[in-house]
């Protein structure tokens, strides 16, 4: 199949030499290419969604009103459930992920488009109490022409939370798929044209980060960025944004601790703790990949995880007996690796590691689920983003401690407290430096309702629930001058 964008609901064909190999990380093989898109070909797509709000928000898409925006945010939701096996085939191989898993994202898209769709005529403004004769009001309106630079761990997913809710607001999206993992979005986008998105509503342009990436967080049409992964590369997308003033929500990464208490119900956690670090093979910007354990407990609640750790199977995404997937790509198996081999270096203790099924093809990129103890807080293991399937454990003697080490990172963006008592669980919540506080659960991100985001290096700005449509909006405030009655 010929590689290509998606522009203005219609194939935008590339030339051979402009295309990207599409490698299955399950077996390390190219099974098809995507198009490497340009500058030009972002300024294009840029074009096309600008041609669709129209120079006075007086575009077709601009003037759809907020009903049947919600209309089509509908019928492209129930469209994803019609395909949810197909596309979660289609996710599964670009990604690597388990079936599973890839088909929980599926139905999380769906759930996205759902969402919004009810939230788009509730969407409101204010009115305002001000001078006598005069009514004073503010509405809410799209920014425009929005970018969306989505990452490869989550592509279905984060695709729905950010274009679902820029769709939602009002606004034009243009978006960059990871070059590892294009191949939903551009279903989606022919999708959302076959229910009835006008032209140019949505664009797609795939490639290099460094390449169309960078060329749309430049572009001066766009008037609103929604950015998803590491810290280093949302520092240059911001910095790129700010030259023409444009708003940024960055999504970056995380070292989320884990925190059980003595008196924590330890059957509960103990799920819990390692799904958090094994969902997506640890390739969750939230994961829960550091355990802080009371000192009292640390010994014999650590042993239990590491007998689940034993028990862990990594294989292909297609294999019933897969707990995990492969990793991404080279770079990033690579990259875990080294982070072992630090771990080594430094003389940490693994207590535990998984393993690897003999139906795993030996060249994709398959990595054990390892567990690693008493970690110092200064090691590399305990303040860096491994991304991967490698859990760190360390002991705690009390809150203050606990709340010390937990926010001893430049992350924060997500925090698990396992506690029966009500008021500590209520100080952790208050003191715990990030985005989101689970008690006695943990949501890796949480719900399609629950707004998503960090603070210090984990970003700024926030996904999912309402609160993303607020930020896919600006305020306008109106003020009409009716005088009084003689």
């Amino acid at each position: 199949m010929t590689a290509y964008h998606y522009i203005a609901n219609a194939r935008l064909p590339v030339p051979d030499e402009r295309t990207i190999p599409v490698i299955d990380p399950a077996d390390g093989r190219t099974f098809g290419r995507i198009a490497r898109g340009s500058a030009e070909d972002i300024a294009l797509a840029v074009q096309a969604a600008q041609a669709a709000m129209g120079a006075h928000f007086d575009g077709p898409w601009a003037m759809t009103c907020a009903r049947d925006r919600g209309r089509l945010l509908a019928a492209w939701s129930r469209a994803v459930l019609d395909e949810v096996d197909a596309l979660a085939r289609l996710e599964a191989r670009d990604t690597g992920k388990t079936l599973r898993t890839a088909r929980n994202d599926i139905v999380a898209l769906a759930r996205y488009f759902e969402y919004y769709a009810g939230a788009c005529d509730k969407l409101h403004g204010e009115t305002l109490p001000y001078d006598t004769g005069t009514l004073a009001l503010t509405v809410r309106e799209p920014h425009g022409v929005t970018g969306h630079i989505i990452p490869w761990n989550y592509p279905a997913q984060i695709f729905g939370r950010s274009v679902g809710a820029s769709l939602a607001a009002g606004n034009a999206c243009v978006v960059k798929p990871a070059e590892d993992a294009s191949l939903s979005t551009l279903y989606l986008a022919e999708m959302a044209a076959r229910v009835g998105f006008p032209p140019g509503a949505l664009n797609i342009v795939t490639g290099y980060g460094a390449e169309a990436g960078a060329a749309l967080s430049a572009h001066p049409g766009v008037r609103h960025l929604s950015f998803t992964g590491s810290t280093v590369t949302g520092q240059r997308v911001a910095e790129a944004a700010a030259r023409h003033h444009c708003p940024v929500v960055l999504e970056l990464g995380g070292k989320s601790p884990q925190i059980v208490f003595e008196d924590a119900d330890l059957d509960a956690a103990l799920p819990a703790v390692v799904n958090a670090i094994i969902q997506n093979s640890g390739q969750t910007c939230s994961a829960g990949s550091r355990l802080l354990v009371q000192a009292g407990i640390h010994d014999a609640f650590v042993e239990r995880v590491a007998e689940r750790f034993r028990a862990l199977r990594a294989g292909p995404p297609a294999s019933d007996d897969a707990d995990l997937g492969p990793l991404i790509n080279r770079t990033q198996y690579d990259r875990v690796r080294r982070m072992l081999d630090t771990a080594h270096d430094e003389g940490l203790v693994e207590a535990a590691r998984g393993r690897i099924l003999d139906e795993a093809p030996p060249e994709g990129y398959y990595q054990e689920a390892v567990l690693l103890r008493d970690v110092p807080p200064d090691s590399a293991l305990a303040q860096a983003e491994i991304f991967g399937p490698v859990l760190i454990t360390q002991a705690f003697r009390d809150e203050a401690h606990a709340l010390a080490l937990a926010n001893s990172t430049d992350y924060g963006l997500v925090a698990g407290v396992w506690t029966r008592d009500g008021a500590r669980q209520l100080r952790m919540a208050r003191h715990l430096r990030c985005g989101q506080v689970f008690i006695n659960n943990y949501g890796a991100g949480g719900g399609v309702e629950l707004p998503f985001g960090g603070v210090k290096s984990s970003g700024h700005g926030r996904e999912k629930g309402f609160e993303a449509l607020l930020g896919f909006t600006t305020l306008k405030t109106v003020a009409i001058r009716y005088g009084q009655d003689a």
